[in-house]
């Protein structure tokens, strides 16, 4: 039995009262659990939701300050952190949302704001391996051949997923491939998020525990080694179109 144990959160897109509220669900208290278990962020904790500098206070509190909580960035993650660079980057697909609270701050409290993210950003790693090997955190996912590497690759897969650029149509979003579904049953567990699904999806020993909370659905913790989830309800409007939906899905009790 695992002498680790983590709470695995799905992306929160700013969605800070409901990521608040799930992490007391969890049983933390003033940031610490009693039992001394560790968060752990998978990334794209800003954009589109109403509250993403909230996000980025509270993430860079429970890493730094309270370090009962690590962090992973993703690939909305990746675009805050270019625009802080002052890197030529399009403000849509909902940096719009934190750059417009960004502009609401005073000087300042702006570059405090960035101080933080940035440090988040610079100081963290791609995917995390925890508890010996026996599972990896992700933003977008990895195939477990690759654990253990790095490169422009395995960056791109790790923030973005498996993009199918060639039957990408101009102007649409990106195709993105169901890399899971060709992965060995076999450990570590991957978890994930990235996708909307409406609730979580296993294959083969992966969890993608995006579960929309920004579009009206839910958030999800994972917990390990239990294999048991914890949702809150998303304060957000529904939006049922951005939800994935996918024919081959197992359920977590297959593994137990």
């Amino acid at each position: 039995m695992s002498e680790q144990f983590y709470d695995i959160i799905g992306d929160t897109h700013g969605c800070y009262e409901e990521c608040l509220q799930l992490i007391r669900t969890c049983g933390y208290k003033n940031g610490i659990h009693p039992e001394n278990r560790t968060l752990v962020f998978i990334g794209d904790i800003t954009d589109r939701g109403p509250d993403s500098l909230q996000m980025i206070n509270l993430v860079h509190w429970l890493v730094y300050e309270r370090k009962t909580a690590l962090y992973v960035p993703g690939n909305h993650c990746n675009k805050l952190y270019r625009y802080f660079k002052g890197n030529r980057v399009v403000i849509n697909h909902g940096l719009e949302t934190t750059v417009a609270e960004l502009h609401a701050l005073s000087q300042d409290e702006n570059q405090l704001i960035k101080r933080k993210f940035m440090q988040l950003y610079e100081q963290s790693s791609l995917y995390l391996v925890l508890d010996h090997g026996n599972v990896v955190c992700s933003h977008a996912g990895i195939k477990r051949q690759d654990i253990g590497k790095n490169g422009r690759q395995i960056q791109s897969f790790v923030l973005y997923g498996d993009v199918d650029h060639q039957s990408t149509k101009k102007g649409q979003p990106p195709i993105r491939r169901d890399w899971a579904l060709n992965e060995k049953r076999t450990m570590p567990w991957v978890i994930y998020g990235h996708t909307p699904v409406i609730s979580p999806r296993v294959v083969n020993a992966t969890i993608n525990i995006d579960t929309g909370c920004v579009f009206g659905g839910k958030l999800t913790a994972f917990h390990y080694p239990e294999l048991t989830f914890s949702t809150v309800s998303s304060n957000q409007p529904l939006q049922v179109d951005k939800f994935n939906s996918y024919e081959h899905e197992e359920t977590i009790d297959d593994y137990k």
